[in-house]
């Protein structure tokens, strides 16, 4: 792994199994990957929509002793629950109307392997109470059977929720957040690593000039400055989107400023203006964060609101910095 490590930071490498990223924050998340991939604990993956979560289940997988076998994933807020269940259990013929023929689940596909389950927080109680059993077993019955099936999968869970606070609400298992967060991974927004946005740039042009047989040679240092001031509730697949965009109204071989989403150009002035988003240093960010509290009389979704960022982003920072909300207000 240290070899892995040294290697990829002397070459040059800002690629970790398709995830770009040379900033510090981002070498400590790589290091973490690595240490997970060597383990069969669940892995739960915390970040907002867009940070790459699937990409880290992946390189976890790729990483692991499990690597020739199965992964298999799964969005668990696709599908209301009685489906939720068949897609990951499986089903007898017959189970219920429609059920025409044996079918195998998610899991029972991803025996021997890695079973990737997206968007956990959306998961009913019900099924949570099934989930809870496959860890601690490593049985499940398929729907409208009683014969139980063995399975041996390694569970790799992501989020955008704060499941502790669902918890409270009552929304989810403590039992069940209890045996999924046993290693788990914070993932940045892109706000907060924007020492990668030029090489997240060079990665999507490069790929973009492939697909559309253009030939655009980079930025203008105007365009850039809007990027790198941007505050992307989107993240990464925001910025993909963004270039996306630019390739098709460009006819020239430089993105400039005129080329990039109107509401990218706006809220990237509004945001270098702004007293309460300049910078990423870690003094502003959470001074920056204590007064969105106590702008918003200690409420942490209008506090996201005045920041541009997300509540599991405002929920993270308290947490990393110690932040009490009755001490705030009572300061």
């Amino acid at each position: 792994e240290k070899v892995t490590l040294l290697s990829r930071r002397l070459t040059g490498d800002e690629s970790f199994h398709g995830i770009i990223g040379k900033s510090a924050i981002m070498q400590k998340v790589f290091d973490v990957i690595q240490k997970a991939a060597s383990s069969d604990a669940p892995v739960i993956i915390y970040g907002e929509s867009g940070t790459g979560k699937d990409l880290v289940a992946h390189a976890i997988h790729a990483l692991g002793r499990r690597r020739n076998n199965p992964f298999v994933q799964f969005n668990c807020a696709a599908l209301n629950e009685s489906l939720l269940e068949s897609e990951l259990f499986g089903h007898i013929k017959g189970a219920f109307t429609g059920a025409i023929r044996h079918k195998i689940g998610r899991f029972e596909a991803a025996d021997g392997g890695d079973i990737f389950l997206d968007e956990i927080g959306d998961v009913p109680i019900a099924i949570q109470v099934k989930l809870l059993r496959v860890l601690e077993t490593k049985r499940f019955e398929r729907v409208g059977d009683h014969q139980p099936l063995s399975v041996d999968v390694r569970v790799i869970t992501a989020t955008n929720k704060n499941l502790e606070e669902l918890i409270t609400q009552n929304r989810f298992r403590d039992d069940l957040f209890f045996r999924i967060n046993v290693i788990p991974i914070n993932l940045p927004p892109l706000r907060e690593r924007t020492d990668d946005i030029p090489s997240l740039v060079n990665e999507f042009i490069n790929r973009l000039n492939d697909r559309s047989g253009k030939s655009i040679n980079g930025l203008s240092r105007e365009a850039m400055d809007h990027l790198l001031s941007y505050h992307w509730p989107g993240n990464v697949r925001e910025l993909k989107s963004a270039l996306e965009y630019a390739f098709v109204v460009t006819d020239s071989d430089l993105i400039r400023e005129e080329h990039l989403p109107q509401q990218v150009i706006e809220r990237s002035r509004t945001n270098a203006s702004s007293p309460l988003l300049l910078g990423n240093r870690e003094p502003t960010e959470k001074s920056d964060l204590i007064a969105a509290l106590r702008q918003s009389g200690g409420n942490q979704s209008q506090a996201a609101r005045i920041l541009g960022i997300n509540r599991v982003t405002v929920w993270n920072r308290m947490k990393k910095y110690g932040i009490d909300v009755k001490k705030v207000m009572t300061a």
